[in-house]
């Protein structure tokens, strides 16, 4: 794969995401399908109900036809990419529902925790028997030590575990015009610099595909937002990066990489410890982003910030895995 093709990848999966969006965007609102802003949040996001949501569709089509375009290009469909699109369309499919239980049955709390949490681990469980009988590493390394251990039976629920954690972290990263966009970008682009200096084809084709998409969506999703991803899009980008992480051998990586992710949801269980256990509140609202709303910052500003993190901690990821 040469850098033309990386580009060439990037561009198709851009070019079709900025030409369904604007054809996707008005057939949402046709059908009324706007998101609803949940009471608890900043009375600044009232302002923002009725914006047509599920936009993840747009993006998730861009990548999968892309990736199989490309990868047929260049190599085989194997496992790698049976392992990416069973992730990327499972959790995209849970959101989907969750969407469309919360816009069109109008409950907008959509799938309850226990549906949601069943649907993700069925999903991660196929995963893990598809993974375990290519008879591939069950391996874990240390970033920086770069000591390998490998956990055996162990890693079915590291899988489960990785696999549901971050498709939940990218969701709750999903709360401000752009952010999931632009740290998903990021991530990525991270990600698929090292599944393509390791040759893994397959992976680096589908992580630039993903790269070209979500920037594409970022025209529309930018600040003012004319389309939300919805769950739709936050969980099949929080599913398929935590399997890029364990097809690149990254796995630990990923909390350095995607450390945006992370943040956001250890802000959210302390918050809710906190609460718990003291009545008190350690941040002024959780996730992480409405903390700093609530603080006097813009919206923009709150994004450009995490944007900027992301890109901090995409290049120590880079550079910390080159040594792995």
């Amino acid at each position: 794969m040469l850098e033309r093709d990386i580009f060439l990848t990037m561009f198709i999966a851009f070019f079709i995401t900025v030409v369904l969006a604007p054809l996707f965007i008005p057939f949402l609102r046709r059908l009324k399908f706007g998101q609803s802003i949940r009471e608890e949040g900043p009375e600044s996001h009232q302002q923002k109900s009725g914006t047509p949501t599920m936009g993840g569709l747009v993006f998730l089509t861009a990548i999968l036809i892309t990736s199989v375009f490309m990868i047929q290009m260049y190599t085989e469909i194997g496992t790698e990419t049976i392992l990416l699109l069973l992730t990327t369309v499972g959790f995209g499919l849970l959101g989907f529902l969750d969407d469309f239980i919360k816009v069109v049955m109008k409950r907008n709390l959509g799938l309850t925790s226990k549906q949601k949490l069943a649907g993700q681990v069925i999903i991660s469980v196929l995963f893990y028997i598809i993974y375990i009988r290519s008879d591939l590493s069950t391996e874990l390394t240390l970033p920086l030590i770069g000591w390998t251990f490998d956990i055996g039976f162990l890693y079915p629920l590291f899988i489960v575990f990785w696999l549901v954690g971050f498709s939940n972290a990218v969701n709750l990263t999903d709360g401000l015009d752009g952010l999931v966009s632009g740290t998903a970008a990021i991530a990525f682009g991270a990600f698929a610099v090292l599944a393509w200096n390791q040759g893994l084809t397959e992976t680096a084709i589908f992580s630039f595909a993903v790269v070209g998409a979500v920037l594409g969506f970022l025209v529309f999703n930018a600040h003012p937002a004319k389309v939300f991803m919805g769950d739709t899009g936050s969980l099949a980008l929080g599913g398929a990066i935590a399997a890029i992480s364990i097809l690149t051998k990254s796995e630990l990586l990923l909390l350095i990489i995607g450390a945006v992710f992370v943040a956001e949801t250890l802000s959210v269980i302390i918050q809710v410890i906190s609460f718990k256990t003291t009545g008190k509140r350690v941040f002024r609202m959780s996730p992480l982003h409405h903390h700093f709303e609530l603080g006097g910052w813009s919206e923009w500003r709150v994004v450009v910030t995490f944007w900027t993190a992301g890109v901090l901690c995409a290049a120590a990821g880079i550079y910390i895995g080159a040594w792995m």
